[in-house]
Order: C-alpha cells, then structure tokens, then sequence
C-alpha cells in the first residue's frame, strides 16, 4: 500500500474513514480541519501531521480524500488564492465525499485536470459508525481510469467493495445522492406526521410502529429513526440543517429539468423551518418535533 493519504475535513465522518484506513494498513500521512484542535488530536492519534495549509496536504500526500460541509467549502478549498489543494497538484488524485451539487464536482474535475491531477466523486449513502466499520454504501463518479487507480482503497471503506457502485461520467453520482437523500428526507418527514398523528390520537406508538413495520407504511427510517422520534432522542448522526440543504440540491435539479417535486418542496420547507427554529444541530428524527403536539422551541411570551 504504497500510497499516502490526506484528508481535508476530519468531523465526525472524515475522521472515522482516516481511521479505518489506518487500521487496514495505509499510511494517513496529513489531515486539515478548519477546527484545528480536532485536527491535531486525530493527527496524534494516526501518526499523522496536523496541516495548517492546504498546499501542505498536496504536498504529503498521494491521494487526497475531503469531506467538507456545501458547495462554497469545497470550491475554497480548491480555488482560494492564498492557499489550495491545486498548489503542487501534479500526479495527486482528489476523492471528494461531501454532498455537493453535481455542477460543483463537474468544477472540481476540471479544475483538477488543469492542475495535471485527478479528481473522482465518492459520494456517501451512510453515517458515522459505517464510516469507522469501513461499511459505507459509496456512488463514485468521474473517469473510469481514475476510479480503478482508488478503487483499492475505496473498496476498504465499502465492505471489501460490495457496497459499492460506479454511477458514470462527473456529476452523476451526486445526481443518485441527490434522489437517495431527497427519498430518505420525504420518508423521514412523512414518518413524523404519522407518528405525530397517532401521537394526537393517543394511539399506542409501539403498537403504530409494528404496524407500520409489516406493512405498506414500512420503510429504512422506521428503523433508524422512529424509535428516536418516539423518545425525543435525536443524537445527530445526520443533521436537519444537512437535511435542508440537501433537500434544496435535489430540488434544483428538479426545476433544471422542468419537473414539479411537491413532496420534495414540502420536506425541503419542513427541514429549512427546523433550521429556522434553532433546531438544525439535531439529527433529522428532529423533524418529529414540528409535528408532535406540544413539541418544539418554546415561544417566547
């Protein structure tokens, strides 16, 4: 495993991947995180450099993997003057995982080739604990030589591979994480009215539930966030504001070819209400707390 490996953006997710990586034998050299604490306890903790420029990442680095938070981020990290993940590019490849619009990793492939550098789209479809299981479900995009050149390490993050798929051409495998998270937030959001109504009709929410579960009102949600809803635990794994945002990107899509998506205009509204309301920070099984009575912020008298 000669390669080395940089990550920029080492939250909760990005950090977990490093982690995996090391554990299966490769070498995480650099690591860059605008919460540079955090950077340089994962950097102790992996043997890794804590970077405090990006350039200084390209530099220690043969494949460079970044997991940052919207469109504006990842551009920066790419393009700003000063400092960016192109200075001393040549022969590096970029692996980009956040949840961007497809124009934006169109941008990054190009910006990538005129550095001489390579950049593919490892879009994500899991959370924090898949991350460090090496489980996570991965759409990639960008040209077909490149990812077979990363294939190798990303088949470790992928459950040897099998949760894996290649979409095509930049661009499209953050169309496919577009309608995955689109689906998965309109799910989410009709889970809450359920269970919120049944809440009101003081019907038996565990009852509801298994109900639910064995029939045509069963979903991946009910599994991953009913039983949250029900408690009010809404640990983030996933976040309402991350929700929104992502909401809005599918939604773009949809109006660039002319369709009308009006559950997916309803949970983009729902999720940007939560936002609104200070309750972005929590996972999106928060949605629940704008459906069950007596839930919610408190108004102020």
């Amino acid at each position: 495993m000669p390669e080395r490996i940089g990550f920029v953006g080492v939250g909760r997710m990005g950090a977990n991947m490093a982690r995996r990586l090391k554990d299966v034998g490769y070498q995480v050299t650099a690591v860059y995180d605008i919460n540079t604490k955090g950077a340089a306890e994962l950097a102790t903790e992996l043997g890794a450099v804590a970077c405090t420029k990006l350039a200084r990442v390209t530099e220690l680095s043969d494949v460079i993997i970044t997991v940052v938070t919207d469109d504006k981020a990842q551009l920066n990290i790419f393009t700003n003057k000063k400092d960016n993940l192109l200075m001393g590019a040549k022969g590096r490849t970029f692996v980009n995982c956040a949840t961007i619009s497809p124009a934006t990793h169109v941008q990054v492939e190009k910006l990538a080739k005129k550095a001489k550098a390579a950049s593919l789209e490892g879009c994500m479809a899991s959370s924090i604990n898949q991350a460090r299981a090496g489980t996570l479900y991965l759409m990639c995009a960008g040209e077909k030589a490149t990812f077979e050149k990363v294939k190798p390490l990303l088949t470790k993050l992928s459950d040897e591979g099998k949760l894996m798929r290649y979409i095509g051409k930049a661009g499209q495998a953050a169309q496919v994480k577009a309608l995955v998270n689109m689906v998965m937030n309109i799910n989410t959001a009709g889970l809450a009215e359920g269970l919120g109504l049944a809440d009101a009709l003081k019907l038996d929410l565990k009852v509801v539930s298994e109900i639910f579960s064995q029939t045509g009102a069963n979903s991946r949600v009910l599994v991953t966030d009913g039983e949250d809803m029900m408690n009010r635990d809404h640990s983030c794994f996933f976040s309402g504001a991350h929700a929104a945002k992502d909401s809005g990107i599918a939604l773009t899509l949809g109006k660039q070819q002319k369709l009308n998506l009006p559950l997916a205009a309803a949970t983009f509204a729902q999720y940007t209400k939560m936002t609104k309301l200070g309750l972005g920070a929590l996972d999106k099984s928060g949605i629940a707390e704008l459906t069950f009575k007596g839930r919610g912020p408190k108004k102020k008298k």
